[in-house]
């Protein structure tokens, strides 16, 4: 189904918990919600992390945040909230949220306050959910198709060694084995980068990034469960085209700050159900081709240009 084409239609009932991760911008998380309010989840979880006091007017922000969801559940579901009252940061907050949530569900669906959902998203992510209960090779279903729109897949979906979290899905059976610490790196960073790519800009990627994790030199929890699936060469389900549209990059974004970037705010579609079943190999072959030689090696490249012009400016400044 294309976009504008005709209004998404539900083939039945939403059955699937959502998980909806929030913080302090309202503008977002109002749209997202939305999203969720017209999918009527069954069970919603809603999880914020407390205000950092160093960010004076924060706390009211984060208020205002939760004050607005809690106020707007007008659809029969029963409601779960994990309000922390202390700043945990990116790292416990949100893995500490999913945990909650997976100790309460067997398999579910994970928002943050930024990425917005096309309707047949939450629907897409419950048959794939069913689908593939059972399978212990596949992690995550994603609703983010960069990789399968690059050379414009024609089957539903396909996998990637990756995992897309700008919208996604997943089960506890998959949860019980992160470990936000990744303990086991020592014994693995000397293999695991050679297993992960070819290319030696994504193994240097990968490897300085589990080296900084296992320091504790990165707030993030994101970063884990990409180690969790390479370790255990495990998939995630990829559509062939988008789902999500990440509208959460600007000055006030954790990670995501470039308005330019070809990633923010992009156009979805709704997909016709039943889905197709049908998988081609090489696809899952182009979409991990396609982030091995794009999304590590560029922001590599970019990491070097940035480094090399602080050095010209420093030497001007000499």
């Amino acid at each position: 189904m294309m976009p504008d084409e005709n209004k998404f239609i539900p083939p039945h009932a939403l059955n699937t918990a959502v998980l909806f991760l929030v913080f302090n911008r309202l503008d977002t998380t109002k749209q997202v919600f939305e999203a969720i309010r017209q999918a009527k989840p069954p069970r919603l979880y809603i999880a914020a992390d407390g205000a950092r006091t160093s960010k004076e007017g924060e706390a009211e922000k984060v208020q205002l945040v939760r004050d607005y969801i809690t106020q707007n559940i007008d659809w029969d579901c029963e409601v779960k909230t994990l309000f922390r009252e202390k700043n945990l940061g990116c790292k416990y907050a949100v893995s500490g949220a999913i945990t909650w949530f997976f100790e309460n569900e067997e398999q579910g669906i994970i928002l943050e306050d930024d990425c917005l959902p096309s309707q047949s998203f939450f629907w897409y992510c419950e048959e794939l959910l069913n689908r593939y209960k059972y399978d212990d090779s596949i992690y995550l279903v994603s609703g983010d198709s960069r990789g399968s729109e690059s050379f414009g897949m024609q089957e539903d979906y396909s996998f990637c060694k990756y995992p897309l979290i700008w919208g996604w899905a997943s089960w506890a059976r998959v949860w019980k084995t992160y470990d936000p610490e990744i303990s086991d790196w020592p014994s693995c960073r000397n293999i695991l980068p050679h297993d992960i790519s070819k290319y030696a800009p994504t193994m240097r990627f990968w490897k300085g990034v589990f080296d900084r994790v296992y320091k504790k030199e990165i707030d993030t929890w994101d970063y884990q469960f990409s180690y969790l699936l390479l370790k255990n060469k495990a998939k995630c389900i990829v559509p062939k085209f988008n789902l999500i549209s990440n509208i959460g990059f600007g000055a006030e974004a954790t990670h995501t700050y470039d308005v330019d970037s070809a990633s923010a705010n992009r156009s979805t579609l709704d997909f016709d159900f039943p889905l197709d079943h049908k998988i081609k190999l090489e696809n899952e072959i182009l979409i991990n081709e396609y982030y091995d030689k794009n999304e590590f090696l560029r922001r590599r490249l970019l990491v070097r240009a940035i480094k090399k012009a602080l050095r010209i400016i420093g030497n001007l400044k000499t």
